[in-house]
């Protein structure tokens, strides 16, 4: 092991979660990975990962324990379960979930954390599945800024741009701010499509025009390409994204605050599940969409 390596246990294998792994191996890190289904940490193992069959197992006297699951209850039995990482005989130093959760369960698992003497970091991320194989994610942190500063060599490894905002659960709230500007924008990318395409425009030349204009966005260049070509494959999932929706709209409720570009948002996804599209990437609102269109001219 390197000299300045640590002892990491990963937790999820996912879309994002597999390549973000591979990067802390390719830094030189010992890796023990655990994850629902073995198969999908496999490619992980070949390169050199060690296999943990819980939780617990994988954090024992690591120095990171750090997790990558899609929903708060998973979250919750990973770092809180009797097979979670607090539940190890050696538990690790610093716990860092880089799942996007409720920001009241960031501070749930970074007060029994500190109970056992072990530091606790919310870390959601942006940038999607581009982003995590390119290791150029955008890295939403809370908690203690020393455990943040502690965090740093290995977030690193994995993101161009680590912010501190606060305390536990300020990363989590720092992603809801993501996730509601994503929502209302690809609301406007779909649509924008739709109407380039009912105009008889080259939808290819419309994304070059625009994405150099003030309506350029993340979105218009990394999945307005994949909407052109039907690529609706998930960089995000679709019932993930609901899950955040919905989080950030009860977040938004308890502060008051009214976000119907956001309310419509959730709606829309919501009739994409519906359709049988929650495993498809967050792009796939556009089929939505037409739908609506085409039960529109039945009328």
């Amino acid at each position: 092991m390197k000299k300045d390596a640590r002892r990491i246990a990963w937790i999820g294998t996912g879309v994002m979660g597999m390549p973000m792994a591979g990067h802390l191996l390719d830094a030189g890190h010992e890796v023990a990975v655990h994850s629902r289904t073995k198969a999908k940490a496999q490619g992980l193992i070949d390169r050199g990962a060690r296999w943990a069959r819980s939780a617990a197992e994988a954090a024992e006297g690591a120095d990171v324990a750090i997790s990558m699951v899609g929903f708060p209850e998973e979250v919750q039995a990973v770092h809180l379960g009797p097979g979670g990482t607090l539940a190890a005989k050696r538990p690790p130093k610093l716990i860092v979930d880089m799942s996007t959760s409720r920001p009241s369960l960031a501070v749930e698992i970074y007060d029994a954390a500190r109970q056992k003497g072990v530091g606790s970091l919310d870390a959601p991320v942006s940038g999607g599945d581009v982003g995590a194989r390119q290791a150029t994610l955008s890295i939403m942190v809370g908690g203690d800024k020393d455990d943040h500063e502690a965090a740093l060599p290995v977030l690193s490894a994995l993101g161009k741009l680590i912010v501190h905002h606060g305390g536990p659960g300020a990363g989590q709230h720092a992603k809801m701010v993501n996730q509601i500007l994503i929502a209302s924008n690809m609301i406007g990318v779909c649509e924008g499509l739709l109407y380039a395409r009912e105009a008889g425009l080259d939808p290819e030349k419309v994304i070059q025009s625009v994405g150099s204009g003030a309506a350029g966005s993340w979105s218009i260049h990394n999945l307005g390409p994949r909407i052109i070509r039907g690529d609706f494959k998930p960089g995000f999932f679709v019932e993930h994204f609901v899950k955040d929706l919905r989080i950030a709209l009860e977040e938004a409720e308890r502060m008051r605050l009214k976000l119907p570009g956001l309310s419509l948002a959730k709606e829309l996804y919501e009739r994409l599940i519906e359709q049988g599209h929650g495993k498809s990437g967050s792009q796939a609102l556009i089929l939505a969409l037409d739908g609506m269109k085409k039960l529109d001219s039945t009328k």
